[in-house]
């Protein structure tokens, strides 16, 4: 089956493009997120392609005066990944690993955008997240994660909202591979479905600086995934191999009030400390979310729009649990301190016994943890 993707000298085996191996789950997706300096306003975008699901779909959010509107696209691939495009939004590989524009044109939520993300840094590969349940691939993927700037305009009620790359920072990732993708599926692993996860992602953006750490923890608070860096623009990255979290909570919840971490390696030591302040529901995006989940069959043509209440979701709403909480953070490194904004992405079930996480979404009490 020969598609317009076929014209780019990108295949990894005599197959044609239209096919991606033989894992139902595979999948290949982008994400953005972007804020102004104040954090009045954070945009996020995921744009996914499900090639054994013939499904691509998308979403593009916008956080301001405490309401997150979504708008959520899908269609049928019908095959063919070279048409980067979901009825309004589409998505433009300007320069690879350089500069992406991003377009949400007219549509029934009355949302419009014409972005571009400019990458600030070369792009970080994280370690191959595998993990599986008994012989059942959960997940097996690659993903690269590279802060950015943003130029560009949104127009939302009425109102547009310029962008300037001077300022208007963010981050990217391109990931690829096997995750739980369409519908659940009709025979789970012997094992059970899984009931634990804990991820935590961080990076951050400064005037002359980046960082960036990132833990995937079993449920004794080991990792399994880790991997944490700095650097000063223009400068080599650098790694740290040790990374420590200091955490505050929000009173019974699983929502991170403070957080610290702190790096150290032969290049030295680091630490990062992060103070939310805004939270931004990923369900808005599709994670999680009942009928708008990433690959599922929505049919040839649909669109969605819908505005959450920012404070109307409660820490223990299952839509509300995977969350990215925008955070003044500040970089301390080489004795200098860089004051910025990052996010602090968390998405925490089961138990996870270093902070206190017990099955399902209980905590122990206030004072144990």
């Amino acid at each position: 089956m020969i598609t317009g993707a076929d014209d780019y000298p990108f295949h990894q085996t005599p197959d044609p493009m239209a096919f991606a191996g033989t894992d139902r789950n595979f999948y290949d997706r982008f994400f953005f997120n972007g804020y102004t300096p104040d954090g009045e306003v954070f945009v996020a975008v995921a744009f996914g392609l499900y090639p054994q699901l013939d499904v691509m779909d998308g979403a593009f959010c916008v956080l301001k005066d405490g309401k997150q509107h979504n708008v959520r696209v899908s269609r049928k691939m019908n095959a063919d990944r070279s048409m980067l495009a979901v009825g309004p939004l589409s998505i433009e590989i300007v320069n690879p690993l350089k500069e992406t524009r991003i377009r949400l044109t007219d549509n029934d939520s009355g949302i419009e955008c014409d972005l571009i993300c400019h990458a600030r840094h070369e792009p970080i590969e994280e370690p191959r997240f595998t993990r599986r349940i008994g012989t059942r691939a959960f997940m097996d993927y690659t993903r690269l994660t590279q802060n950015v700037s943003w130029s560009g305009e949104i127009s939302i009620g009425g109102e547009t909202i310029r962008f300037d790359a001077s300022d208007v920072f963010g981050t990217r990732d391109r990931s690829w591979g096997v995750r739980p993708v369409g519908n659940a599926d009709s025979q789970p692993p012997r094992e059970g479905s899984l009931t634990q996860f804990y991820w935590l992602w961080t990076p951050c953006n400064f005037e002359n600086a980046v960082a960036f750490s990132h833990t995937n923890d079993d449920e004794y608070g080991r990792p399994w995934n880790r991997r944490a860096g700095t650097q000063i623009i223009g400068e080599p990255l650098r790694e740290y191999d040790e990374v420590e979290y200091r955490y505050e909570w929000s009173p019974n919840t699983r929502r991170i009030a403070s957080l610290i971490a702190d790096m150290s390696s032969e290049a030295g030591r680091a630490e990062l400390e992060f103070t939310p302040f805004k939270t931004f529901y990923m369900t808005g995006l599709g994670y999680g979310h009942p009928q708008w989940g990433h690959g599922k069959d929505q049919g040839d043509d649909a669109f969605a729009y819908d505005v959450m209440e920012a404070e109307a979701c409660t820490p223990f709403d299952p839509l509300c649990l995977h969350i990215q909480a925008l955070a003044k953070t500040e970089l301390t490194i080489d004795g200098e301190t860089h004051s910025g904004i990052g996010v602090v992405e968390q998405f925490f079930v089961g138990r996870h016994d270093r902070t206190g996480m017990l099955d399902g979404l209980a905590v122990l009490p206030e004072g144990e943890r």
